[in-house]
């Protein structure tokens, strides 16, 4: 390696340490989280604290009794899954989708809740339901002030949604306007979810023991099931509750800024709703691709990406290129990082974005600027998977506690396990962020034992599961309300 070769990569490397976070700097953000989880939980300091601790009004987990048919619901990505799930002793699901039209994301209100409404009745058509009335599992996975199990108020849009007429609006209520406009179909009683709280409502289905509900995709965030003698802002101390954490807005309250990197105010203040939800963009799928590219610009205008011998015919075309936000999507850094065929991949999507980064630009340069390229894309997705192992880390603890608090101060090795159900595609299809995020949810939490479990498909069986056990326990509720009917009336006679 030539002199000039490693003056670059020590260059390269100084200007990405920033995105290196210590062992000790990931539990400061676990324990600053933590403090953020109970101020969310306070009724007097919720609605100032950046993690809301948002109660979901699940107060149960399917117990393999749940029986019916149920539609389902995924609203909260680009695109639109509408399901239809019999749940038995085994779950059967039909499913379609469809992408939601950028118009759609960004418009009117009601013209993005007809659109949905137009998609559930096409579906219903093709599955030969529309003379049953079915109860409906919404996932809607948007910040929301939920009120009960079938009323959600919108908080505030994320993921690139900004339809007008919808913030400080019940979504439930909203697409059942639109129901009434179409007259398509019946819809039956609606449970609406947020689409942490489906998947871990799926991945306990079939895993009983599973603890927490996570999803690294699009956005990221996570829900568990919380003592309700911690919930100020509901008024029970019995059993426990599902809590929406909302996480992705941590670091709103300045909590984050020592470990906020130039290249992540960039993207914060160049995004469509800046100052808030800095977590998230620092970990999820609509960001990490965004961070890369600035990055790289950053690297090209210092020469120390696309410069040397060829700097004055290729580096101007570079830039122009790298200068269109959102030109380098996340997906390139799963398919760069790939451990055998990454660095023909790197060519391949540099090439795509119209770099001609070809061979005839001489082997040692192309294969130099590949690696850099690499380390950048490793550099911030594994960043990414250890601030997601941090927070995953603080949940873990606050269960152990709630445990050991049930067991009047024992400890046991059951209570040690905590299983963490997990969605999204960052975590599925990135080769490396999940190896990353359990490497360090050990280290950090070496006195717990923290597995992950793979959802399949948690967002629409999850939905469909959570209206099954509310309907479960609403039948028993009215058994229960009819026996002690009977009950009365019997002891009035006499």
């Amino acid at each position: 390696m030539s002199t000039q070769s490693q003056d670059i990569r020590s260059e390269v490397l100084q200007i990405l340490q920033c995105f290196q976070l210590s062992e000790d700097k990931l539990k400061d953000i676990s324990d600053a989280l933590e403090k953020e989880f109970v101020r969310g939980l306070g009724k007097d300091t919720q609605e100032a604290a950046s993690v809301k601790m948002l109660p979901t009004f699940i107060v149960d987990t399917p117990d393999g009794t749940e029986k019916g048919d149920f539609l389902a619901l995924d609203v909260g990505g680009t695109n639109l899954r509408v399901h239809h799930v019999h749940v038995d002793k085994e779950l059967t699901t039909e499913s379609e989708e469809e992408k939601i039209p950028e118009e759609k994301m960004t418009g009117r209100g009601d013209d993005l809740f007809d659109f949905i409404v137009d998609k559930i009745s096409a579906f219903i058509d093709s599955q030969k339901l529309k003379d049953q009335v079915l109860p409906l599992g919404f996932t809607f996975s948007f910040p929301c002030q939920q009120k009960a199990i079938d009323k959600s108020i919108l908080i505030r849009w994320t993921k690139g949604f900004s339809c007008s007429g919808v913030d400080g609006k019940d979504v439930v209520q909203l697409l059942k306007e639109a129901v009434d406009r179409k007259q398509g179909f019946k819809m039956g009683p609606v449970s609406v979810v947020n689409d942490t709280a489906a998947t871990l409502m799926s991945c306990i289905y079939r895993n009983k023991k599973c603890d927490i509900g996570l999803i690294v995709g699009t956005g990221t965030n996570a829900c568990f099931m919380e003592d309700m003698r911690n919930v100020q802002c509901v008024d029970c101390e019995d059993g426990q509750m599902c809590i929406n954490t909302e996480w992705g807005a941590f670091g709103e309250e300045g909590s984050l800024k020592d470990v906020q990197t130039d290249f992540d105010i960039e993207v914060d203040k160049k995004s469509n709703n800046p100052g808030v939800h800095i977590f998230e963009k620092m970990i999820s799928g609509l960001y990490l691709g965004e961070i890369v590219r600035v990055v790289l610009v950053k690297l090209t205008e210092d020469e120390l990406l696309f410069g040397g011998q060829i700097s004055d015919k290729f580096r101007p075309s570079v830039l122009r290129v790298l200068k269109t936000p959102s030109q380098f999507k996340t997906e390139f850094i799963s398919e760069i990082e790939e451990q055998d065929k990454g660095p023909e991949n790197t060519v391949e999507i540099l090439n795509k974005l119209g770099l001609d980064f070809s061979r005839d630009l001489g082997r040692d340069w192309v294969e130099e600027n590949v690696k850099i390229i690499r380390w950048v894309c490793k550099t911030i997705s594994t960043r990414a998977a250890h601030l997601c192992a941090a927070a995953v880390t603080t949940i873990a603890m606050r269960i152990y506690a709630n445990r050991i608090y049930a067991n009047r101060g024992e400890k046991s090795t059951a209570d040690r396990n905590i299983t963490v159900g997990v969605d999204g595609t960052v975590y599925k299809k990135h080769p490396n962020f999940k190896k990353e995020l359990e490497a360090m949810v050990q280290q950090l939490a070496p006195e717990l034992h923290i597995t992950f479990q793979d959802s399949e498909d948690g967002s629409g069986t999850g939905a469909a599961l959570t209206a099954a056990v509310v309907q479960r326990l609403q039948n028993k509720k009215a058994e229960h309300d009819k026996r002690e009917e009977r009950g009365n009336g019997g002891s009035t006679s006499l």
